[in-house]
């Protein structure tokens, strides 16, 4: 009303009468179509004053889609009317952080080197003592991935179940012997320095389906130069040295790979579970899991898992509030799991889910994984200096696969610089 007064006291203004009437027209206009706006802001802005407002990092929303995500703030703030938890704008300059933390496998160690989680042991402890920094909320394994019809154009009716047979394999399919293997690489590794999980991938995976475990108990840190480690590392470079694998191997990642394997390009190689459902939008039932050949003998079968987890970020400034929404998160873990069509999912409460049982593709791999044999062992995910043994392993088997250098002299070079790192 000022406004509009100010424009009838204005006599000396050369406005004639009916521009000033256009004019209320269209300022009334104005009005009606943004009070409705202002309005709502001013509700919502009321209806979240004096809430304790938590961030949560926008790797939400990536790893476990828009409506799942919309589907937790909303359920926590139902449960909680008293915290307001909202997703952090990747382009907001005002926050520097989140105070929530979703992250994935190949994340982990960044955040704990940079010091940006806090440790849970007011929370939670562990069976084993060791520091909490984070919850799994969805885990999932690695297994041999295999193309159906490439094995069966090289002559293979059923997946290799040996180191040896993988070799064989892997030579024959490489060696293109027919037009349908032409182009083709019977195997392939994917170490590229971008690929945060390439070390675990296609050079652990290998160590631990014979068997191997890098933290004995008798032993004060991890240990990769004694035998069981040592036929593995001797394997793969058996598949280096004689053709067996697709080229640059240290150039590439597991997703370059992924992408080589769904066009047909690579017969077998080593995925996550978390892969399956990509894969099968683009192959559909042409491709199988099977678990990685160990030694062929009765021994061990030992995996790694990966994940996605929850932490509470070193700069939040109301840690309880954040652990209840990590609270809150876990309990939806298998409503998480079923979403993804994970495998094997929510692994502390090992229940068989309904997408595993109706599934024969994932019906196998939860089989690898529930079989008596089969161990769960660690690598250096989560780690403070986690990301630098990955590397010199990386770098080790960079020179192993280039000069002609002994299985023996890798492992003792992993070692030594191993035992050099700073804990």
């Amino acid at each position: 009303m000022d406004i509009i007064k100010f424009y009838c006291k204005n006599h000396k203004k050369s406005i004639s009468f009916p521009v000033r009437i256009e004019l209320f027209i269209v300022f009334s206009a104005l009005v009606l179509i943004i009070s409705p706006m202002i309005t709502g802001i001013n509700f919502k802005d009321n209806d979240d004053v004096g809430k304790t407002e938590l961030f949560l990092s926008p790797r939400c929303e990536e790893l476990f889609g828009k409506e799942a995500t919309e589907a937790l703030l909303r359920g926590f703030g139902e449960r909680n009317p008293d915290l307001l938890v909202r997703q952090v704008n990747v382009t907001d300059e005002k926050i520097n952080a989140p105070d929530i933390f979703i992250f994935d496998e190949g994340d982990f160690n960044a955040l704990v080197a940079s010091d940006s989680l806090i440790s849970l042991k007011f929370y939670s402890h562990t069976e084993s003592g060791d520091e909490q920094l984070a919850i799994p909320l969805v885990s999932f394994m690695n297994l041999l991935f295999y193309n159906i019809e490439l094995l069966k154009a090289a002559g293979f009716d059923r997946p290799p179940k040996t180191k040896e047979e993988f070799l064989v394999y892997s030579q024959v399919i490489s060696g293109g012997n027919n037009n349908s293997l032409a182009g083709v690489s019977g195997a392939a590794i994917s170490l590229g320095s971008g690929d945060n999980m390439a070390v675990s991938r296609d050079i652990y995976s290998w160590l631990w389906a014979g068997g191997g475990d890098f933290w004995q108990k008798d032993n004060g840190g991890p240990v990769i130069n004694n035998k069981v480690m040592l036929n593995g590392i001797t394997f793969l470079g058996r598949l280096y040295r004689e053709n067996a694998l697709a080229p640059h191997s240290f150039e590439t990642t597991g997703t370059q790979r992924l992408e080589e394997f769904a066009a047909g390009k690579i017969a077998m190689m080593i995925a996550s579970t978390r892969d399956i459902p990509a894969l099968r939008e683009k192959m559909g039932n042409t491709f199988g899991i099977t678990a990685i050949p160990g030694s062929g003998s009765a021994g061990s079968y030992n995996i790694g898992l990966s994940g996605y987890y929850a932490g509470i970020s070193s700069a939040c400034e109301h840690p309880d509030e954040a652990w209840n929404f990590l609270v809150f998160i876990a309990e939806q873990s298998h409503l998480l799991c079923a979403g993804l069509q994970a495998v094997p999912g929510a692994v502390l409460d090992l229940i068989l889910s309904d997408y595993i049982k109706s599934d024969p593709v994932y019906y196998k791999a939860w089989e690898i994984f529930a079989h008596p044999g089969t161990g769960i062992v660690r690598g250096f995910s989560g780690k403070h200096n986690g990301k630098e043994y990955d590397n010199i392993v990386r770098e080790e088997f960079s020179i192993f696969f280039g000069n002609g250098r002994t299985a023996t002299e890798t492992a003792d070079a992993i070692q030594r610089r191993w035992l050099e790192i700073k804990e």
